[in-house]
């Protein structure tokens, strides 16, 4: 049986004190099942492009690439400049894990070995399933996304268990009409997915994995994007075909990055 071909998309954004912790947990049984690993820097301010490098250096029989997009796209966006590199490059399946280290690629490992991914168009990490584990995470927090999940559920018909965490894997095959192009390139680009997945029948899996908060930083503004979050998921329950519109604010005709 011929392999999958399997791509790692890292997206790194200001994350220098992380970003290496996340390339030193693809160890040899992850690796055992990745192709290649692109980490995309999103125009990172700090030193994140310098440790990404240094990683390379050391570690240079990885086959790792970094690249850096043209613009500061946002998440949304450097998904889809991983996408379309994954399209066009021949891959099979591409997997997600942010830069930030706050998920654990090894909790993906069943997936990996047992081919679960095979019977689905995505599986997507979940942080609020029973056998999930989360370190350092708000009571609050946690009692939001719950509540978010069951209003996403009841729009898209079918159980969540989040709706966006940083450990996710796709089908390609499922990506290469671009469904998603018009989708916002801010940390909204899940939600829109989540809401993609009811309307075009895809088919999901979600699977716990373990979630931590240390040192990262946060860039979600909590109140507005949930006032955003609300709006855009009421439009889609009030009529579905809104998923096909436009969301973004700034329209970009290409997403490009550079190989650093």
């Amino acid at each position: 049986m011929e392999k999958d071909r399997i791509l790692l998309f890292i997206p790194a954004y200001n994350c220098e004190k992380q970003i290496t912790r996340v390339l030193n947990s693809l160890d040899l049984r992850v690796m055992s099942f990745i192709d290649e690993v692109i980490v995309i820097n999103n125009r990172s301010t700090d030193g994140t492009e310098q440790a990404v490098k240094d990683f390379m250096k050391l570690r240079w029989s990885m086959p790792v690439k970094l690249l850096e997009n043209e613009e500061n796209y946002g998440l949304g966006g450097s998904h889809k400049v991983a996408f379309e590199y994954a399209i066009k490059n021949g891959f099979d399946y591409v997997i997600v894990l942010h830069g930030d280290d706050q998920g654990n690629i090894a909790d993906f490992l069943p997936v990996l070995k047992k081919k679960i991914y095979k019977h689905y168009d995505c599986v997507l990490g979940a942080r609020f399933m029973l056998q999930s584990r989360l370190l350092g995470y708000s009571r609050f927090r946690t009692l939001g996304n719950i509540i978010y999940n069951f209003l996403f559920a009841f729009a898209i018909k079918q159980r969540v268990f989040d709706l966006g965490s940083g450990l996710n894997m796709y089908s390609v095959d499922m990506l290469k009409d671009r469904f998603y192009y018009r989708f916002p390139d801010n940390l909204m680009f899940n939600y829109c997915m989540v809401m993609a997945i009811g309307y075009y029948n895809q088919v999901v899996r979600f699977y716990p994995i373990s979630w931590k908060e240390t040192d990262q930083v946060s860039n979600v503004k909590m109140t507005s994007q949930a006032i955003k979050v609300l709006e855009m998921l009421f439009n889609f329950m009030d009529c579905p075909t809104s998923i096909r519109g436009e969301y973004r604010d700034k329209i970009v005709k290409n997403y490009r990055a550079t190989e650093k």
